[in-house]
């Protein structure tokens, strides 16, 4: 059973960005290959379409100690079979729409992609449905309720429930208590519809300059994270953790 506190997806699910399968470690890195597939295949096992697309993805490095660690990477996810070029001083061909003149080298993911979060949360929803699982929306757990220190069920607005096996997992994310996590603040822009731009575009991230930038319909979606004067991340200690399809 999945209580969702209003609907899913409205979170921060709705606007997520895109797939890169090169991570900091083999597990996770794994993790992403394995959800690139999933993502692929997931309309047709469910019947409910996700919007997955192949773009691919490139990620841009300025400095030599950058370059370095996207080497090491590189080579770690080839040693679980994911495909990644390297690209020295890559030109503005292979890079649309960006000035690359001071980019020392960049990698290339052809399998990398984006997906539509709000249809792939639903064809997730529809695959547990389809086994058996039950979603109730709207339903905002308010205590955990135990008995001897062992969980026995939840209660919600609507009153008690007590599912047939007792473990509860919570999937707040940065909204749960005794979780060491924090939001830290980022800069979101969706430009206006742009002529000409590929269909193709691939994810694009530049890690120095801590951004992205994706192709959405038609629009270009990027994100970057807000940096204070001593160059670390700003902490927003006050989260609204209620909003519902809102930044």
């Amino acid at each position: 059973m999945l209580l969702e506190r209003d609907q899913l997806t409205c979170g921060t699910t709705w606007h997520a960005a895109g797939l890169t399968q090169l991570r900091s470690n083999e597990n996770i890195g794994k993790l992403a290959q394995y959800s690139a597939q999933l993502f692929h295949d997931l309309g047709q096992l469910t019947g409910h379409p996700t919007g997955f697309r192949q773009s691919g993805s490139i990620t841009l490095e300025s400095t030599p100690a950058r370059i370095e660690e996207l080497k090491r990477g590189a080579s770690m996810g080839r040693s679980f079979g994911l495909e990644v070029e390297m690209i020295e001083q890559p030109k503005p061909k292979r890079v649309p729409l960006l000035d690359v003149s001071d980019v020392l080298g960049a990698a290339w993911i052809a399998s990398d992609g984006m997906t539509n979060p709000i249809d792939t949360a639903q064809a997730f929803a529809a695959g547990a449905r389809q086994g058996g699982a039950k979603l109730l929306e709207r339903s905002a757990v308010t205590r955990i309720v135990t008995k001897k220190g062992q969980f026995v069920g939840v209660e919600t607005g609507e009153g008690w429930s007590a599912p047939r096996k007792r473990s509860s997992v919570p999937a707040c994310g940065v909204a749960a208590e005794l979780v060491p996590l924090y939001a830290a603040q980022h800069l979101y822009v969706v430009t206006e519809a742009i002529p000409g731009l590929p269909a193709d575009l691939p994810t694009i991230r530049d890690m120095d300059a801590r951004v992205y930038a994706k192709l959405d319909a038609g629009l270009l979606r990027s994100a970057c994270q807000a940096m204070g004067n001593d160059a670390s991340p700003m902490i927003s200690a006050s989260i609204y953790c209620r909003m519902t399809l809102t930044i």
